[in-house]
Order: structure tokens, then sequence, then C-alpha cells
């Protein structure tokens, strides 16, 4: 969850609530168009932030999708109004999870991916809470639906998290057991982690946790990688991580035109 630093509209429904997105800012690909990913911003940030950093990445064929999540009342905050994907109290172990704002935030990813053409290869990726969010699509992806029950309609190729955590993590693993097609969409989506070991915000336990979570649930291309000294921000090696990792599983060949 970024409550500070650089992290990186439009509108949704949840069943009992309507939910205002804030401003959608996109990089256009720079050379010829072959995937689109949607980045989502931490808590308190918006989406002009990270949308300033992705553009400057060495990655032309990608369309950068970041959007602005609703303001809400945060109960971290003490119920203070800030730009959140959802609603948390406290990161512990034992935080309840806001499965009404996950359903949300992960439906207008998914709405925001749905108009990219056939040919286009997809993915997610987040800071903080914007990457608890990108796990939380991971699972929806997985599973073939919302924490609701409602069919997930995204067919993502990869997934990106830094300094993050994954939500429903306790039921992750029994949600998957027996549902065949889902463990087969779990066992191909490449996932990839990224945690600073002095992270002062989102614990450097809670990612390396996560990354074991998702691999006992049958998620069999999970990568984490660790940064010694690294608090909660990124810097560009971790950056040149997630630039090699997007390349090489969204088969990204640099081409201009």
């Amino acid at each position: 969850m970024s409550l500070t630093g650089t992290s990186m509209g439009s509108g949704g429904q949840t069943a009992r609530k309507a939910v205002n997105f804030g401003r959608t800012y996109v990089v256009r690909p720079k050379g010829k168009h072959q995937a689109t990913v949607v980045w989502l911003h931490g808590l308190g940030d918006n989406g002009s932030s990270w949308s300033q950093l992705l553009e400057t990445l060495p990655l032309p064929n990608i369309k950068w999708i970041c959007p602005t999540s609703p303001t809400r009342p945060v109960s971290i905050f003490g119920g203070f109004p800030s730009t959140a994907w959802f609603d948390v109290g406290d990161l512990s172990e034992n935080a309840a999870d806001d499965l009404e704002g996950l359903d949300a935030s992960a439906a207008h990813v998914a709405n925001l991916l749905s108009t990219e053409p056939a040919d286009i290869k997809l993915g997610v990726g987040g800071f903080s809470m914007g990457a608890a969010t990108s796990l939380y699509c991971a699972s929806c992806c997985a599973l073939g639906k919302y924490g609701n029950g409602n069919p997930y309609p995204a067919k993502i190729s990869t997934v990106v998290g830094l300094s993050g955590w994954l939500p429903c993590s306790k039921t992750l693993k029994n949600k998957l057991e027996g549902e065949n097609e889902a463990v087969t969409r779990a066992a191909s989506l490449p996932v990839l982690l990224c945690h600073g070991t002095s992270d002062d915000v989102v614990p450097y336990k809670f990612g390396e946790k996560s990354s074991g979570t998702l691999k006992a649930a049958g998620f069999q291309n999970v990568i984490f990688k660790s940064y010694s000294g690294l608090g909660h921000f990124t810097i560009p090696e971790e950056m040149d991580q997630v630039c090699a990792w997007l390349s090489s599983n969204l088969g990204l060949d640099g081409s201009s035109s």
C-alpha cells in the first residue's frame, strides 16, 4: 500500500452502490502496438505520476493505461478520504478483505482492457495497493470469476506486483482446488513480485508470503525478486527487471512499426 512516494477516469458499479473512478492517463506505444498493460497506483496517489515514469521505459510496444482509483473513506486513515482501490483497516495477517471494493476495482481493470484488439496481449501491474489489486485480478483471472461469483472476462497474459501483498490469500488455494480449468489458468499465468527488504509500509514478509501462497495455490510461474535495503519505493534496477519480464512474457520484439 503506497502511503507516499512515486507510484504510479471513468465509472464502475458494484452490486450495492456506484463507484466513481478518477481520471485515466494513457501512454501510447511509441512503436508497433503489441501489448496493453493497466498499471495501478498506490494509496493516496493517482494515475498521472506513474504514467510519467512508465513513459520513460524502453518498451515501445506497450500501451500503458494508468487509471485513478475512487476517492473513499479509508479505515487505516481513520476514515479520512483518500484515493484507494479498496478499503484497508490495517496491514496484518488477519486484516479483513474489502471484497466489494476489490471486485469493483478488478471490474474497472477488466473494463479498461475490454476494448483492446484481439491480437493484443494484456497485462496488469501496480505498486503497493495497486500491486495488491493486480494480484487480486490474477486470482480472478485464474478462477474465472470475481469474489461475488460473477464471470471475470479479461484474458490476462502477465501480472506484476511491486511492494504489495495478496488479498484473500487464506482462501485462494481452497477456491482453486478441484477446479481443473482454474488450476490450468493459474499454472500458466506468469507473475512477477518485487519487494524491498527495508519496506516500512508493506513489510517485506508480506511480499514473500504472497509469493509462497500463489505457488502453493498452483501458480507455477511466480518469480519473487528481493531488493536489499530498498524501502517503499521503486528504483531503476527494479524497473529494469519489470521491463525484461514484460518483454519476455508479452512477446515484445521492440519493433518501431
